[in-house]
């Protein structure tokens, strides 16, 4: 590892690193627009110039396209880079338009702060301006085509990264525009990428467009709940409502991005028709209320005729009480599964998941060859598709197990099984890698691919399958780690805290377990909590009770006796468990409440202060569940 100076502090790096990251290593800062850690160099804006004093390289170098070496000597603060930057700076701003006090990347612009640090306090270039016409990129990305200075991130993430191939780089030169052929929706999952990428505001975010500076906004750190994998994410909220959502890097999760439906599928929380009242009957009445009523109601019942039902996209902390308080009250469930043999296919999955099988998604973009058997990766798990594609932009294949004619953003095999035949081919294919045997005549192409890989991954989905194929999975990635000294292992779970859920509750306890019971009688109340059973309807013609806890208006919610509002993640935070078993902490971004533009108050809170100012209204789920454990007197 070589070791070198850089402004006078030593740092020691892994050989192939760019001064640039080297430098940051360090806890030097140098300036850039076109590197980024997940895209690398191309050094397209020259603004990281660093002058090299000695060793193997001398003078003026772009320090994004220079690798460490040993001895070397670097000056960040040079006279001749300083100056060199500076200029670099003025000639990207020479075009922009100047429109900082319109511009939604305002207080978070990286060409803003470069050109405030360069020294630069007034505009010299009284010429014509190069100008664009923007485009119209659909409902979630804004164009500001005239703000660009070419530093090609777009472009090299849209189409190299992402596989994306409707937006890129038109026309030469200085003309060079970065755009689709025509105006329309960009057709990439990870578009919204485009907006925390960009460092100027070419590409805003939509949705949020005019509705604050990044230091109006309550901020937090969260976690993604549209699927299994727990990508990280930073909320910002302002007045009772979720502005915006933001990849928050983690190297070991999501990396530096995340897919659309995670950055923009926070609207539920907005919603002018989520449910923020209690209500006995349909008479609203206060949480107190309403959470005494169901707590002595529940009581009135023998403990065999009440029923617990959750949701595995629930926080730990509310599946915890959801248990705890079955066990207290001898109550059934808590049933957090739909079926019980996804129960069954996520109790295997996360029993298969040993420390030296499992894999994070930083890892799998290091293996050599997936096997992906009965998973859709860009519709159950959008990062997951993203990752693999990484794999095989570094030479792996991929070859995908599956009856449905999936899309993927890269050339991959595929052979189509229907679920009931999967665990029988997957064991095909081992049998021909292990030289037990040959395998079938389609399968041939995957067998060979896999035995002539050194760190194979298997991705293997959970909902849709039989519930025997992750276990089977599970057993044919323990075969290749001990036939060849190197395997993983990785599962889509249905939901957000699926694998909590199936640590707490095991093998029993899905809706479907209840339905017996409903028919036949036995079973006169139920507690569901954020839940949405799928029963023959409607299910309160069959129960005396029916209580229903959730921030969302569902068929379970209109139909309940009680309802109690609870609040989303972003409102109380909590600790959810993603497919590989890592926990993860979400924090509140804000305290809730309806949001004040639907109070009728406008945009803007009332400019008096006084009492009418709406409180939060939802409770966290885990705090009522705890609530009804007992009547207040």
């Amino acid at each position: 590892m070589p070791t070198l100076t850089i402004d006078g502090r030593a740092v020691e790096v892994p050989a192939g690193t760019k001064v640039i990251a080297a430098a940051e290593a360090a806890g030097i800062f140098i300036p850039r627009f076109c590197y980024h850690p997940a895209l690398g160099s191309v050094g397209a804006c020259r603004v990281c110039a660093v002058w090299f004093v000695d060793g193997p390289v001398k003078g003026l170098q772009m320090s994004c396209m220079v690798d460490a070496q040993e001895g070397m000597a670097v000056s960040t603060t040079h006279p001749e880079a300083l100056d060199f930057r500076r200029h670099v700076i003025e000639w990207l701003m020479m075009n922009h338009p100047h429109d900082c006090p319109v511009c939604d990347e305002g207080g978070h612009c990286l060409l803003q702060e470069m050109t405030v640090s360069g020294g630069h306090s007034r505009r010299r270039y009284l010429g014509r301006k190069r100008t664009y016409r923007d485009q119209d990129l659909g409902p979630l990305v804004q164009h500001e085509m005239n703000r660009c200075i070419h530093c090609y991130r777009c472009r090299r993430f849209y189409q190299e990264f992402a596989g994306g191939r409707d937006l890129g780089a038109l026309q030469l030169a200085s003309r060079t525009y970065f755009g689709r052929f025509s105006d329309g929706p960009l057709e990439s999952p990870f578009s919204g990428n485009l907006i925390d990428l960009c460092p100027t505001g070419v590409f805003t975010d939509k949705p949020a467009r005019f509705k604050g500076r990044r230091w109006d906004f309550e901020r937090a750190r969260s976690i993604c709940l549209e699927c299994s994998l727990g990508c990280n994410t930073t909320v910002s909220a302002r007045y009772g409502e979720v502005v915006r959502a933001e990849a928050r890097p983690n190297p070991d999760v999501n990396g530096h991005f995340l897919c659309d439906r995670g950055r923009f599928g926070f609207e539920y929380a907005n919603a002018p028709d989520r449910p923020r009242r209690a209500r006995i009957g349909g008479q609203e009445v206060s949480v107190d209320e309403a959470l005494d009523h169901a707590a002595r109601r529940l009581a009135q019942f023998p403990p065999e005729a009440v029923a617990v039902v959750g949701s595995c996209c629930s926080s730990r902390e509310t599946l915890e009480a959801l248990c705890a308080l079955c066990r207290d009250k001898g109550w059934r469930g808590p049933a957090l599964f739909p079926t019980r043999a996804e129960q069954r296919a996520v109790c295997d999955a996360v029993a298969g998941l040993t420390p030296i099988l499992r894999r994070s998604l930083t890892e799998v973009e290091c293996a050599d060859f997936a096997l992906v058997v009965g998973a859709d990766p860009l519709e159950e798990a959008p990062m997951l598709a993203l990752a693999l594609r990484q794999a095989w932009r570094k030479g792996a294949g991929v070859a995908v197990l599956d009856r449905r004619p999936l899309r993927l953003p890269f050339e991959w095999t595929g052979v189509p099984v229907e679920p009931r035949g999967l665990d029988a081919a997957l064991a095909s294919v081992l049998d021909a890698v292990t030289g037990r045997g040959a395998a079938e005549p389609e399968l041939v192409p995957i067998a060979e691919a896999l035995a002539a890989s050194r760190n194979p991954v298997i991705v293997c989905g959970t909902a849709g399958v039989e519930a025997s194929t992750p276990a089977a999975a599970a057993a044919a990635a323990r075969e290749l780690e001990t036939a060849r000294g190197r395997a993983g292992l990785f599962f889509l779970l249905p939901a957000a805290n699926s694998f909590a859920a199936a640590s707490m509750v095991g093998r029993e306890g899905s809706w479907e377990a209840l339905l017996e019971p409903l028919r036949a009688g036995a079973l006169r109340a139920v507690l569901a909590v954020e839940a949405d059973p799928v029963w023959p309807a409607p299910v309160s013609a069959r129960l005396d009770l029916l209580v229903t806890l959730g921030f969302r208006l569902t068929p379970t919610a209109e139909q309940a006796q009680v309802f109690l509002p609870t609040a989303t993640v972003f409102e109380s935070g909590g600790t959810w468990v993603n497919q590989e078993g890592r926990a993860q902490r979400a924090e509140a971004a804000h305290r809730g409440g309806t949001p004040i533009v639907q109070t009728g108050s406008g945009g803007h809170p009332p400019r008096a202060f006084g009492s009418a100012a709406e409180g939060p209204g939802a409770r966290a789920s885990h705090a009522l569940v705890v609530g009804l454990a007992a009547p207040s007197s």
